[in-house]
């Protein structure tokens, strides 16, 4: 490999490993982010062999970040947002403080100084957003109560540390003596605050204009390549933008990227497209973790190591399920905040380098926190495992109810038999809305997308919200006397468990199903569906019609 540049060397390296790693990981029924974490250890620099470029592997991680906090923007509106404000602002500012407070008190045990154990503390506090994004797409919880409320914990985290590595550098200058005043301190603080409030400002006010308008021209050109280049561009260019001129992280600037589009109709081809990169490069951020990590820590440390992991897994989550508890939410909701938000992640080794640059935090600090995350991030997909487990043995409520808070919207199945239920209502679904309305066929949708719904409902259109693949949605819909399951939306592959799903329940049913590529195709038919619609095939069948080809008259 003589002739590779560092880049290729670590791109190809760290993926084929953790492809590797990953499908034995799933062999043994493990997460596959375990897999990519040993991959990451084994490309590393503490281990004999290959060795990556641990400079460039951090910021191919970095690309994962945005593009995923774009994607989460593309399904989470500002309504969702503020809807949550009132646990997600107290709770994570309360849990950071819990959790800080634990890395001071352990700083005492282990004779640090009392900055030493603020940074430590401090870098323990924060979860990963890869990992709690990852773990609530695969459970799909994303568009749920608690996934909601999970992101928007996520995001104040976010703020919070984004304000922590402003004032750090005063903070450090005024411990050494410095010309740096505590009104200066403040005077850092307001201007931190008021760029985030100018960034967001900016992006409501401008930014959901001029973000749907470009991309709407984009798309108008009818070239694919054009398209997803614009969403890159414009997830990309506003993260950096949010962090070269507001000094806001790059996962808040993709993030309400994402957001300020989401009332787009192109928010949904926007998501498809970017998918395959977004999963490419958060693959490149687990990675990148594993290659920090030093595995003899572990053994010459253990005490150390175990009492940073008790208060990532055990503090950080009991100051949790106690905070949404008090705030009147359900247990299942408290359970799935604490164990998604125990773990720790990218911040911490930001932070962590931070704190070692300014003599605020020793080696030792920085290599616990490391292996504080590193071990963190492997276990929660166990932890996430056991709390489904529980949660179906314990607490088999319906979220739909138990998350519920006063005031919040009630959704009762729908009085409608004999319909059409379809699902999704982006550019296939509207068309073929708008045909069944003109035949008078009684019709439900199940669309997740808060304003779309808003926007049914105000047209006297049947709606269900929330995710199909969820028994309980397509029970409020009335699955159970349709008289046709249409599904548009564009993923084949979560179509395909919607279909199992319909045809576990209504073995009489006829499914018909929309897809792309041939392989989709063939799995949505092994799962039930009645009949696949591949767009290509339909298109070419019409051309070859409107030829009006009459078989007697063509040359042989």
């Amino acid at each position: 490999m003589h002739h590779a540049t560092p880049l290729i060397n670590t791109i190809v390296g760290g993926l084929v490993l953790a492809f590797l790693l990953g499908i034995l990981a799933n062999r043994f029924r493990i997460s596959p982010l375990v897999g990519y974490l040993v991959a990451g250890v084994l490309v590393g620099p503490h281990t004999p062999g290959f060795v990556a470029d641990t400079s460039l592997a951090p910021e191919l991680a970095e690309l994962g970040v945005i593009l995923l906090m774009f994607g989460v923007g593309l399904h989470f509106s500002l309504k969702d947002l503020m809807a949550v404000k009132s646990i997600a602002i107290p709770g994570a500012i309360a849990q950071i403080a819990v959790a800080t407070l634990l890395g001071i008190t352990f700083s005492t045990v282990m004779h640090w100084t009392l900055v030493n154990g603020l940074v430590f503390g401090l870098c323990l506090s924060t979860a990963s957003t890869v990992v709690l994004l990852r773990a609530l797409e695969e459970r799909q919880l994303i568009d749920s109560r608690r996934g909601q409320i999970a992101i928007g914990w996520l995001i104040v985290e976010d703020l919070v540390m984004v304000l922590t590595l402003v004032l750090l550098p005063a903070y450090g200058k005024l411990l050494g003596g410095e010309s740096e005043t505590m009104r200066q301190v403040w005077l850092d603080l307001a201007l931190t605050l008021g760029k985030v409030a100018a960034f967001i400002t900016l992006m409501i006010v401008v930014g959901r204009r001029v973000v749907p308008w470009v991309l709407a021209k984009s798309a108008s050109t009818g070239s694919r390549e054009l398209f997803t280049l614009s969403v890159l561009a414009m997830a990309l260019g506003i993260a950096f933008g949010a962090v070269e001129l507001f000094g806001v992280s790059f996962a808040l600037g993709a993030f309400f990227a994402g957001v300020v589009l989401n009332e787009s109709e192109l928010s949904h081809r926007a998501a498809h497209d970017t998918l395959p990169l977004r999963d490419a490069f958060a693959v490149l951020f687990f990675v990148s973790v594993g290659m920090l990590f030093d595995p003899l820590i572990v053994i010459h440390e253990p005490l150390a190591v175990l009492a940073t992991l008790a208060i990532i897994l055990v503090g950080k989550s009991a100051a949790a399920f106690a905070l949404v508890k008090l705030f009147g939410h359900s247990r299942r909701t408290a359970l799935t905040i604490s164990v998604s938000l125990a773990q720790i992640g990218e911040f911490a080794f930001i932070l962590a380098g931070l704190g070692i640059s300014l003599g605020m935090l020793s080696p030792q600090g920085q290599n616990l926190v490391l292996a504080g995350a590193i071990l963190s991030i492997m276990v929660n997909p166990l932890m996430f495992a056991l709390l489904e487990r529980y949660l179906a043995r314990h607490d088999p409520g319906d979220e739909e109810t138990t998350d519920r808070q006063p005031g919040e919207e009630t959704q009762l199945p729908l009085e409608v038999c004999h319909h059409a239920l379809l699902v999704g209502y982006g550019r296939v679904g509207s068309l073929i809305g708008a045909r069944l309305a003109e035949a008078g066929m009684p019709m439900v949708v199940i669309e997740n997308t808060r304003a779309r719904v808003d926007m049914l409902r105000n047209q006297g259109i049947n709606v269900v919200l929330g995710n199909a693949a969820k028994p309980e949605i397509l029970s409020l819909a009335r699955l159970d006397c349709a008289r046709w399951l249409l599904l548009t939306i564009p993923n084949g592959f979560e179509a395909g468990e919607i279909v199992a799903l319909a045809r576990e329940k209504r073995p009489d049913l006829s499914i018909i199903v929309r897809a792309h590529y041939d392989d989709e195709v063939a799995y949505i038919t092994e799962r039930g569906a009645t009949q696949v619609v591949m767009g290509e095939r339909e298109i070419a069948t019409s051309m070859i019609a409107l030829l009006q080809l009459d078989a007697a008259k063509l040359p042989y």
